[in-house]
């Protein structure tokens, strides 16, 4: 049973949320080898960047949009708080939507705005070409993540969040599901921007959407993509791997401990991946991954009839 919490529950939400990001810049700062010679220096690194950026000062640019830059700088902070609130954290939820699978996704489609304005409102060429390049990085995993989210939905005859992770009280989705897993998996990295989707932020355009902000701007975007990732992480634990069911420790407890163990792949994986241009992206994603999707959303649908 899910008890639903009231709106400022979003505070405790948020909490959990900043903290799983700060979580995961800790773990890129210990599994970068530039990051230092010692493993404190290392996890000791997204300290002394956020100290950095909170003194520097903010960068103006002729002519920009301040309005809508700044809205899209904090857009990816703020849809990743809005993701996780459908996401039961134990026996709680902040919003017990009956449509949770779908928030999750419309959240994504926000966040297609969010990064596009935070490279349009900048007045700057290679900011622009980071928001064009994320949209249509966006086209390639969009319509394989939908089929991602399908297929346990469908395994659980719910789109209720809550009712997808009691679906899994004897047996996760993940053994039965491996390729929607894996294939949600890369979706959270790609609107993350990260590893081999980290195309929006390349070096070739200075940066892309990162061209521009300096100072706590800057500090909020970098912040947004580690939320992103937390709360996609967050997701899967919900949606593939049981939520927090497990021996012993409470609920929570196992909610946070699988999301940090999901963090810690994908923040390994982002280093060790080449980066993909967004038509060879969009290539893999709709020649490979779409149909193995939809294969596998097929798959369960047989087995969830045959077991009904």
């Amino acid at each position: 049973m899910v008890t639903t919490g009231a709106w400022w529950g979003v505070l405790p939400a948020a909490g959990v949320l900043l903290g799983a990001a700060l979580a995961a810049a800790v773990l890129a700062g210990l599994l970068d080898p530039a990051g230092g010679s010692t493993l404190a220096r290392r996890a000791g690194r997204p300290v002394w960047e956020t100290a950095r950026l909170l003194r520097q000062r903010r960068r103006g640019v002729v002519a920009a949009d301040a309005l809508l830059w700044r809205l899209g700088l904090a857009g990816p902070l703020v849809v990743a708080l809005l993701m996780v609130v459908v996401v039961p954290l134990g026996d709680r939820v902040v919003a017990d939507l009956p449509v949770g699978v779908v928030w999750f996704n419309a959240m994504d489609v926000l966040l297609w705005a969010a990064v596009w304005l935070a490279g349009w409102g900048s007045n700057s060429a290679y900011g622009l070409v980071g928001g064009y390049r994320f949209l249509a990085q966006a086209l390639g995993y969009e319509l394989p993540l939908m089929f991602a989210l399908t297929a346990p939905a469908v395994a659980a005859s719910s789109l209720r969040i809550a009712d997808v992770v009691a679906a899994q009280r004897e047996l996760w989705f993940v053994v039965w599901m491996p390729v929607a897993f894996l294939v949600f998996l890369g979706a959270v990295l790609a609107f993350s921007m990260s590893g081999p989707f980290a195309y929006p932020d390349g070096r070739d355009v200075a940066g892309g959407v990162l061209a521009e902000p300096s100072g706590v701007d800057r500090l909020v975007l970098l912040a947004g993509r580690y939320a992103l990732l937390a709360a996609g992480a967050a997701t899967a634990v919900a949606l593939f791997l049981g939520g927090g069911s497990g021996p012993l420790l409470p609920g929570w407890l196992w909610t946070l401990v699988k999301t940090l163990a999901v963090l810690a792949a994908l923040v390994t994986l982002r280093g060790r991946m080449p980066v993909l241009r967004a038509d060879r992206l969009m290539g893999v994603a709709w020649l490979v991954a779409l149909p193995a999707t939809l294969l596998q959303v097929l798959a369960v649908a047989v087995l969830a009839v045959g077991r009904g």
